[in-house]
């Protein structure tokens, strides 16, 4: 956390308030904390194949000149002087020795990426010459058809910024400019803890027994947004089994994800745990519906995240909190809400942040059917999901949260 950040600050203030009043946090507010107060691990080189959809702890800085000589951006003939050329050599990509240099009136064959002669003055495609023997004539063209050394980029420029995420084309650059590691922030470990006597793993479930949606969802979804995932875990509700499960987990993992003990009901065993543990809660309940009791704590450098019990509450939850809580310990920056138009009306709710599956439709968003708390119906079908400030009448956009694909 920067102790300067007088949104963190601002932030956590709010949060000690909103706790000892026993009020849940502004949903907008929670998603920025989880983001302010965590911190990247220290820095460290990695090979270009590990460095993929990381976050760059340092620039892109080419190690030597792109092109690192001057090459053939087409296959043709290397000319000097007006023409007609005559034809003196063949050069193909690959070639480690410096073609002859050409003279007024003489041209060599070349290959695209091929090193081009001293005295080139542009390369005549083979499309637009015209070769009889070993003479090649051509209408006149500006067009150079010449890569010069450097021209795309200089040893110890700057390519991609720090703060970047590493995409496919971000490691072919690094390659091209002759770099074999990149300097990235570690992905952070975590595991995720799915709470309840009631749910099984895989089959039919039987009469009183649900299936466990909830671990198959976020353990891909964790992994699109950077963690490292160790494993998902289901424990059953009994107390010093749950407590014991989380308490080796948080001795483990960066982050723990703990789903379905978060409310206050009879078999939530989260507060109790994070009570005996002398965790400090950042945020204890959250004002957005659905996904109401979430908990953000902190024990020393670990962190843990309560969702409800719910899948799509837990969905909504780890929109909330997670992914930002993800975002702030790679060093990326929060993931913004885009704003769209939404075409539908709903009733005003002045107290609760709303999140709604969406989709697109005639450049603005609808509405789908399937948003209860215990239904992924209308989730896997949409675009995106809606998030409706408090309030909200219908008068102006609203914020758009998507999903990796």
């Amino acid at each position: 956390m920067n102790p300067a950040s007088g949104v963190v600050s601002r932030a956590v203030d709010l949060c000690g308030s909103a706790e000892r009043r026993g009020e849940a946090v502004d949903w907008a507010l929670a998603r920025r904390l989880a983001h302010d107060l965590a911190s990247p691990a220290a820095a460290r080189a990695v090979p270009l194949d590990s460095a993929v959809r990381r976050i760059l702890a340092a620039p892109v800085r080419a190690a030597v000149p792109l092109p690192g000589f001057d090459n053939a951006a087409m296959d043709g003939y290397a000319v000097h002087g007006p023409g007609p050329w005559q034809v003196v050599d063949r050069v193909l990509a690959g070639c480690t020795r410096l073609p002859a240099s050409l003279t007024d009136g003489t041209a060599v064959e070349i290959a695209t990426g091929a090193p081009v002669p001293r005295g080139t003055d542009r390369v005549v495609p083979y499309e637009a010459a015209d070769r009889r023997g070993d003479t090649v004539s051509a209408p006149p063209d500006e067009r150079r058809h010449v890569r010069r050394r450097g021209e795309y980029a200089r040893p110890e420029q700057v390519l991609v910024p720090a703060g970047a995420r590493v995409t496919p084309p971000v490691v072919g650059l690094a390659a091209a400019v002759g770099l074999d590691r990149l300097t990235v922030h570690p992905r952070p470990r975590l595991r995720v803890i799915v709470s309840g006597n009631e749910l099984v793993t895989s089959g039919r479930p039987g009469w009183g027994r649900v299936r466990d949606a909830i671990g198959p969802m976020l353990h891909p979804l964790l992994a699109s947004w950077g963690a490292e995932m160790l494993d998902s875990r289901l424990v059953g509700d009994e107390p010093d089994w749950f407590a014991a499960a989380v308490a080796d987990s948080i001795g483990e993992a960066d982050v723990t994800v703990v789903c379905g003990a978060s409310s206050v009901g009879p078999a939530d065993g989260l507060h109790r745990t994070l009570e005996r543990l002398s965790a400090t809660v950042h945020v204890d309940g959250v004002a957005c519906r659905p996904g109401h009791p979430q908990v953000l704590a902190q024990l020393g450098p670990r962190w843990l995240v309560g969702l409800p019990g719910n899948p799509y509450a837990a969905l909504v939850g780890a929109l909330t909190l997670v992914e930002p809580l993800l975002a702030g310990l790679t060093g990326a920056s929060l993931p913004d809400a885009e704003p769209v138009p939404l075409r539908d009306t709903l009733a005003p709710d002045h107290r609760r942040t709303r999140i709604l599956p969406v989709r697109w439709s005639g450049g603005a968003v609808r509405l789908v059917q399937g948003d209860q708390p215990g239904f992924l119906g209308g989730a896997a079908v949409a675009d995106g999901f809606a998030v409706v400030p408090p309030g909200w009448c219908g008068d102006e956009r609203v914020g758009l949260l998507r999903l990796p694909s």
